[in-house]
């Protein structure tokens, strides 16, 4: 099978040596998505409803790249510096997904590589042909 790299344009791509997505046949991996814009600033500082969103978007932006969508995600990890943040984060889940309903793992990490990011987040993909 065909392997498709899929590049998000964030600067951590060259330094760590990887792609915002693979995929491979139908299957799309996306690795941990931080809250970056564009031009890999830190979106929404200190507020977690902002970041989540931010990371579907560029997450959005990477199924759509590979040639999926939202609608062919089947599972999601949400990655916070503080579990107590989890509803807020599954309050901006739910408003992607609240029809798909992919299965989902919430979990609590020390900390990422910028310390003003407050989730990443994972996706697997599926491709009906």
């Amino acid at each position: 099978m065909k392997r498709e790299l899929i590049s998000g344009g964030s600067p951590y791509e060259d330094i760590i040596g990887f792609s915002r997505a693979v995929r491979v046949g139908p299957y799309i991996a996306i690795g941990g998505t931080a809250p970056m814009d564009m031009d890999g600033n830190t979106v929404g500082i200190g507020d977690i409803s902002i970041q989540t969103k931010q990371c579907f978007e560029t997450i959005k932006m990477a199924l759509e790249k590979a040639g999926s969508s939202l609608n062919d995600v089947v599972r999601t990890r949400m990655l916070l510096t503080n579990i107590k943040d989890w509803k807020g984060a599954a309050e901006v889940r739910a408003s992607y997904f609240k029809t798909i309903k992919p299965v989902d793992t919430i979990m609590q990490v020390s900390h990422f590589i910028n310390p003003d990011w407050l989730i990443e987040i994972e996706v697997d993909a599926i491709v009906a042909s």
